[in-house]
């Protein structure tokens, strides 16, 4: 069989069961904390350790499976996640607070080498298909939006006494399923263990100094932090404009539908459009988003709004990480990729971590006021870069793989 047709249902199934870990987490870390821990205001550790776990296992994840193969290292994190979801149920069950802190640790670090499933795929694919390898991928996050939330809905009960710790149960059969699954990929080997690959591997500084890479870093960067702060503080927002707990499950939910179901015709529009048309529609979708926020509060305004914060999302994140494929070559790939995602998910992290403390002191109209400058910057690398392509070639590394 066809690698490229192999290995991208695979993945895709992969991401799948992370999202629709990730999902439950968000939906359900919070409440768990708040029950117990001694003290409320650290009800939001858990969810603060995933986030945390995730931006500094990103580093030594790529490291890892730079010396094992990606196959190995996904493998491993498949059972990384299924012990963290593991002991979460069993810190749930009797009442562990730090127990469970530890447990949204590990499935943090399952998530830092899950987000390297884009770029697996993408490797693995004929240069003028990385760009619907890497839409197809994040489609998998689909299902998560139906998976996730259920799952902290039907498993709030399944164990008496214990709310949650069912859902965590059948999360952990999720990351064995997603083990079995990447058992079966056929990737290709790393580039520096080819013979035939004699290209040196040049500094990050140098690499750093091509436009699409610093392009490609700005837009992933900004549309993922803009996202995730806009997003974290939205259910704050809704509770304090006196929407309930339904509505708010309604708006997240369709938020995560239009996060990925893009993705079956993103990798498309990049071919016929090309990526700095993607970057700068994504640019755009987020100002819109900020414009609705801006002129009302109801449900259906949250709604709109979230979609578009949505549909940004994915054009930004797979436009620039389509051209992050561009700027390495096979044997500089680790190290180029986890720079990318050591800044992005830093980003996510801080941008996570203040949502409440900036929706607590400042509210909702200085929130969305807050993100149009990192909007404006990345709306404006992403037409430079349209201008710069127009009049030259887009500087790349030559690919060999």
């Amino acid at each position: 069989m066809n690698p490229f047709r192999r290995n991208i249902p695979l993945l895709a199934f992969a991401q799948a069961m992370m999202m629709s870990s990730t999902s439950l987490m968000v939906t359900s870390a919070a409440l768990v904390g708040r029950n117990l821990a001694n003290d409320p205001a650290l009800a939001t550790a858990p969810l603060a350790a995933a986030f945390v776990s995730t931006m500094l296992a990103s580093v030594p994840a790529a490291w890892l499976m730079h010396r094992i193969g990606r196959k190995a290292g996904f493998v491993l994190a498949s059972f990384i996640g299924a012990t963290g979801a593991t002991l979460a149920a069993w810190s749930i069950v009797q009442g562990a607070f730090w127990g469970f802190v530890g447990a949204a640790a590990l499935i943090g670090t399952h998530n830092a080498f899950g987000n390297y499933y884009r770029f697996a795929a993408a490797d693995s694919s004929p240069r003028e298909q990385k760009g619907r390898a890497i839409s197809w991928i994040l489609a998998g996050g689909v299902l998560a939006a139906f998976i996730g939330p259920n799952l902290a809905n039907l498993g709030h009960e399944w164990i008496g006494n214990a709310p949650f710790a069912g859902g965590f149960l059948a999360v952990m059969l999720l990351y064995l399923a997603a083990a079995a699954a990447l058992s079966l990929l056929r990737l290709p080997p790393q580039a520096e263990d080819r013979p035939d690959d004699t290209e040196p591997v040049r500094p990050l500084r140098e690499i750093a100094r091509q436009p699409a890479y610093r392009v490609a870093l700005i837009c992933a960067t900004l549309g993922y932090g803009v996202m995730s702060l806009v997003m974290t503080a939205t259910p704050l927002a809704m509770s304090h404009h006196h929407h309930g707990l339904p509505d708010t499950a309604f708006v997240i939910q369709w938020h995560v539908l239009a996060m990925f179901a893009p993705s079956f015709f993103t990798g498309s529009l990049i071919d016929r459009w090309g990526i700095p048309r993607i970057l700068v529609l994504g640019a755009l979708a987020d100002l819109a988003c900020v414009t609705v926020n801006l002129n009302g509060t109801s449900v259906d305004h949250f709604w709109a709004a979230l979609m578009l914060l949505g549909l940004s999302w994915n054009f930004l994140f797979i436009g620039a990480t389509t051209l992050l494929t561009r700027c390495y070559r096979p044997s500089e790939k680790a190290r180029v990729q986890a720079s990318n995602d050591f800044a992005v998910f830093t980003t996510v992290t801080l941008s996570s971590l203040s949502a409440g403390a900036l929706q607590h002191l400042f509210g909702w109209q200085l929130v969305n006021l807050g993100v149009v400058p990192m909007l404006l910057v990345a709306l404006g690398a992403a037409l430079w870069f349209a201008r710069h392509e127009r009049g030259n070639r887009i500087q790349t590394a030559p690919l060999t793989g």
